[in-house]
């Protein structure tokens, strides 16, 4: 089946493991990536892996929600089906600092920006799946509705993974039509977080997780055929996140809350 699959946060890591893997298997991806120059790389990649196959990419900065409105509206004009949403852009924020638009980094970056644009890309997703990359470390902290200005380190990125889950969940209760996901990936070994002590531990820990194995989870829940929408899968099994991630009143309130923050 020839899929057209969009991909964030795929110029490195299981972004771009999973687009490598789907490209082999004859979609159409689009990678998504921040940073110009890994962008450009990881898209000779994918063109690679995909047989020569033109991969689609952008570059967009989920700190900044223009720049993933002006994804949107790229992905709507050149793209008339998206059969698949992986949200997998994010990642750990060593210092407190806020965004141009006001929000915490970490929150915005992880849960903000792809909420944005899972909702504008709602009606192209019709039929399709959202896969949203979450993480065990969700269990570190929760989020907050009534405010998106706070938090720092691990605490804020477990709150910002734990909102993951709840928007899939919630995805999956308003819209009946789109299969949607959340998962933990394992403790991926890649080019993960912006301090320096963060990068070590991704990079050298002895006990982590291939970027080739956690891409191939990606892979698999967004094509295998059965799904528990909403689940929150730990390998191939869907697992009870921790009780506030899957509390269906925190799930509604963090949507409108989220809704008001990104102005939809």
């Amino acid at each position: 089946m020839d899929r057209t699959v969009v991909i964030t946060g795929a110029s490195s890591g299981v972004g771009l493991a999973a687009a490598e893997q789907l490209a082999a298997q004859g979609d159409q991806v689009v990678v998504v990536g921040r940073n110009p120059e890994r962008l450009a790389a990881a898209v000779a990649k994918v063109r690679q892996a995909g047989n020569g196959r033109e991969p689609g990419q952008f570059r967009a900065d989920f700190e900044s929600l223009k720049e993933v409105r002006e994804l949107a509206a790229h992905l709507l004009e050149t793209y008339p089906k998206i059969d698949v949403l992986a949200n997998n852009a994010g990642g750990m924020i060593a210092q407190y600092r806020k965004t141009v638009d006001g929000h915490e980094a970490t929150i915005q970056g992880n849960h903000l920006g792809p909420f944005l644009l899972t909702n504008l890309l709602r009606e192209r997703l019709a039929g399709g799946r959202i896969v949203n990359t979450a993480s065990d470390a969700h269990r570190s902290g929760r989020p907050d509705p009534d405010d998106f200005t706070g938090g720092r380190g691990f605490r804020a990125y477990g709150g910002a993974k734990a909102a993951n889950i709840l928007f899939a969940s919630e995805a999956a209760r308003r819209w009946p039509d789109i299969t949607s996901v959340s998962f933990h990936p394992g403790v991926v070994r890649t080019n993960f977080g912006d301090g320096t002590l963060t990068r070590l531990f991704y990079r050298f820990a002895p006990f982590l997780v291939t970027p080739e194995k956690a891409g191939a989870l990606l892979v698999w829940l967004a094509t295998t055929p059965d799904l528990v929408d909403g689940g929150y899968y730990v390998g191939h099994d869907p697992k009870a996140p921790a009780s506030y991630a899957a509390d269906p009143v925190a799930a509604a309130k963090l949507w409108d809350a989220s809704a008001a923050a990104v102005g939809i």
